[in-house]
């Protein structure tokens, strides 16, 4: 049994589930079939598991160091990285034009899945060049494309994403890196940048020729000063290196790695504070400030980021997910061999006889159970996420603008859960998975300690868990008259009404439960929304973020519950499935049973339009 990921899982949701094979009735995916998704599925959980996995523990325990010249790295990730590169995965979504392999986003991030669960620090480098090559070919110019995203994809340069400053945080409104106009370039108007960016995974190392920063920047006005807020923000790629014309690396540019920062989790990944127009190691060109091309339009860098933003929060959420089920497997591995105690009952106090394994202890079976329906549950969640995207694109080709918006709303309003419900919920499965494991769990010997450290970082990446609250109900729910929650609440009707057609008696309850909280959720939307005061409806958006994606992990779990169903009937019972719909069965119920009540009283404090925490006073701590 992998400890990464479970195939069989794997397969349920792709094809069973989101049946995507029926993606290649879509012309781009037209040479695609079953037998070419799974070679590629088997290309990843091969490198996964040969390259990846051995070195997580080593590279969390060796994490990368900075001598004041050169940051140094085992060598385990270059290899690792090398071959996920020479394998063409760099390139699995993207055209063939480019080298890619066209196949579609959900199955490229089921790929993924199993580097993330392997190994989150390594992982890491290439796909934040992903993203970054994903934002230029959608912002770019021809000659950006040429110049930094093919060497990309080709795995010749890695990508970075910089906006968070030591002094703004998650506030980009208050970003001081300036963009001061130099002149016209074949790459575009060119920028001198001066600032710092704090935070930057994967922002300094030798592992590729080259490091392509995307960075906001201010661009000053006409009287010299920065304009105040976000509408003076831009975008621009500031490479390592300059490139020459011929393809060839220049001169150094002016980004200085001032240190790296050491945190709890993700360790393999540098984590860097950068210094852009430092000049004084570096000035190409001879002056001062690292050189940086525009990326689209002046004032439009954070519309121009949002597109990494946006992909780099799902694949957070992806990450958390995969986390959660490394830990789960492991905790699994470990209940079914580890023996403990006596079983509760008669005969179990009596110390002659044999001890029985973990697993047979209901309270284990309990951390198990949860576990398996936080992570199957955020996976399903995710790689339903990756599917709207497919048929985004298909809409769009197709030219049908309504289903296109109907899709992109749904994706909208689902990127706040995908990204933060699993940072929240995988992370307490990590949690858990440390519990199985007893005093054993917190030691560095097992590997469950460093997967619950890993992933508490997730509810901070990419928009912490208020901002995504704040996203969520502030702007999410509301935007275009409520049109994204509609749209969300006609597929979870849709399923709750098959679901009360299906004549199985479990599955109607759950459908009962899921409609009363659905009907619940709208009503205290509304209510939020009608308290004319935006301070008291935000006050308890992460409360609200909570209560929402509980419902909408329901409805996942409703759909897989009416899959498992299904196929059970069609089985006969010692079939070798049998067990695996079972299970999914289990952890349906489970989360119905003990998941899904717990929205009910968040409802009712969020409808009580509480201001405990608005009207708490600093002085009062």
């Amino acid at each position: 049994m992998s400890l990464i990921l479970s195939r069989r899982d794997l397969d349920f949701l792709l094809y069973e589930w989101l049946d995507v094979e029926t993606l290649t009735r879509i012309p781009r995916y037209a040479d695609h079939s079953r037998e070419t998704f799974d070679a590629a599925l088997d290309t990843c959980e091969k490198i996964a598991t040969d390259l990846f996995a051995p070195h997580n523990k080593k590279n969390d325990q060796q994490e990368p160091h900075f001598d004041g010249e050169t940051v140094t790295i085992i060598p385990e990730v270059r290899t690792a990285l090398k071959a996920f590169c020479d394998a063409g995965l760099m390139a699995a979504g993207q055209d063939y034009e480019l080298g890619g392999m066209q196949l579609p986003v959900v199955v490229e991030k089921a790929g993924f899945a199993y580097f993330k669960g392997a190994n989150v620090g390594t992982s890491s480098y290439p796909f934040l060049t992903i993203g970054n090559a994903n934002l230029l070919l959608t912002h770019g110019t021809p000659a950006q494309v040429d110049t930094f995203v093919k060497p990309e994809l080709e795995g010749r340069f890695f990508g970075t994403m910089c906006l968070s400053e030591p002094q703004a945080g998650s506030s980009l409104s208050d970003i001081t890196t300036r963009a001061d106009y130099e002149g016209e370039s074949p790459l575009g108007a060119q920028y001198r940048l001066r600032g710092n960016k704090m935070w930057i995974s994967a922002g300094e190392h030798e592992l590729s020729d080259n490091i392509v920063h995307l960075v906001l920047a201010k661009i000053p006005g006409p009287d010299g000063k920065l304009i105040p807020g976000v509408k003076g923000i831009s975008l621009f790629i500031v490479p390592k290196f300059l490139v020459n014309a011929d393809g060839s690396l220049g001169e150094r540019n002016d980004v200085v790695l001032a240190g790296l920062n050491h945190k709890m989790g993700y360790r393999g990944t540098t984590n860097c504070l950068l210094n852009f127009g430092e000049g004084t190691r570096y000035r190409p060109g001879g002056k001062a400030g690292a050189i940086g091309y525009l990326v689209g339009q002046p004032h439009q860098g954070l519309a121009c980021m949002f597109h990494m933003m946006n992909e780099a929060r799902i694949g957070v959420g992806l990450g958390a997910v995969m986390l959660g089920y490394t830990g789960y497997l492991h905790a699994l591995d470990y209940a079914r061999n580890r023996p403990q105690g006596r079983p509760v009952g008669p005969g179990g106090k009596d110390p002659s006889s044999p001890q029985v394994k973990l697993v047979e202890h209901a309270d284990v079976r309990r951390m198990l159970l949860a576990q398996k329906s936080y992570v199957e549950g955020g996976l399903a969640l995710n790689l339903y996420c990756a599917r709207l995207v497919d048929e985004e694109r298909a809409a769009a080709t197709a030219g049908d603008a309504a289903e296109h918006q109907r899709l992109a709303l749904l994706l909208d309003i689902l990127t706040p859960i995908a990204k933060s419900w699993p940072s929240q919920w995988c992370l307490e499965a990590n949690s858990l998975a440390i519990q199985v494991h007893g005093g054993y769990g917190y030691t560095r010997e097992y590997n469950v300690e460093q997967f619950y450290r890993d992933n508490r970082l997730n509810p901070i990446h990419e928009g912490t868990h208020g901002i995504q609250g704040l996203d969520l109900l502030g702007r999410k729910v509301v935007m275009k008259d409520g049109a994204a929650f509609k749209a969300l609440g006609q597929v979870v009707q849709a399923t709750i009404e098959r679901a009360m057609a299906s004549g199985d008696e479990a599955l109607g309850t759950h459908a009962r439960a899921l409609a009363a909280r659905v009907a619940r959720l709208a009503d205290v939307t509304a209510q939020l929304w009608a308290a004319g005061d935006p301070a008291v409806t935000l006050a308890n958006a992460s409360v609200y973020l909570e209560a929402f994606g509980h419902v909408v992990v329901a409805w996942i779990w409703l759909e897989q519950a009416m899959l498992a169903h299904r196929a059970l009937a069609a089985l006969p019972s010692a079939h070798a499935d049998a067990d695996f719909y079972r299970g999914k069965l289990a952890a349906a119920d489970y989360f119905f049973r003990w998941e899904l009540p717990k929205v009910g009283p968040q409802l009712d404090l969020l409808a009580s339009l509480d201001r405990t925490t608005l009207d708490m006073q600093d002085a009062w701590f």
